[in-house]
């Protein structure tokens, strides 16, 4: 459904255009500097950097997943084989995982996941809303730490921080991309 007319000139205002190069190499960067050697993803349009460049750097192991909590299991089997991994995912993903992250609580491997948020700030679709609401308060209802980052300059920080907690202290670990950070999305037809 498209946006409602009910705000007239509301077209016409400018979009908020975040400096989009840089935080998003930055978190194919952190991780590889973290010694990440597979990223399971859903396609999204918000990873689709960190996606672009895993795929094509030969050390590591890009694995595309039909539904995210497959992720988890995965990465748990990375991590059993003596590697590391991060999962990426988009917020409406997260309610997908919810009975798959008991796994990370029960046997305590590091789980290092990037959130992009929706139902979050000038979201257009109204199905988004609900989890992207409740994402971060459900990954803390089941043990996540997580971090969020609306700001460019603070993604880099907060997963650098977020991957030594999960690797250096075998915690479920997430940072959150907010809708600010990633940018308007529009309805195109």
């Amino acid at each position: 459904m498209p946006p409602s007319p009910g705000l007239p000139g509301l077209e016409k205002a400018p979009r908020m255009v975040p400096d989009t190069a840089s935080w998003r190499e930055d978190v194919f960067a952190v991780l590889k500097a973290a010694g990440v050697k597979h990223i399971a993803y859903v396609p999204d349009a918000g990873h689709a950097t960190a996606i672009r460049l895993a795929n094509a750097d030969p050390e590591i192991n890009a694995v595309v997943l039909t539904t995210e909590e497959e992720g988890i299991a995965y990465l748990a089997g990375a991590w059993l084989g003596g590697e590391r991994g991060a999962l990426l995912m988009q917020s409406s993903g997260v309610g997908n995982c919810i009975n798959m992250l008991s796994l990370a609580a029960s046997a305590r491997f590091p789980l290092l996941m990037v959130v992009t948020l929706r139902g979050d700030w000038a979201e257009f679709n109204p199905w988004q809303n609900p989890m992207g609401q409740a994402t971060e308060a459900a990954m803390k209802l089941m043990g996540v730490m997580t971090w969020r980052a609306d700001a460019p300059q603070d993604v880099a920080p907060l997963l650098r921080g977020a991957a030594r907690m999960a690797f250096d202290g075998d915690g479920a670990c997430a940072v959150l991309l907010g809708q600010r950070l990633i940018g308007e999305k529009e309805w195109v037809k």
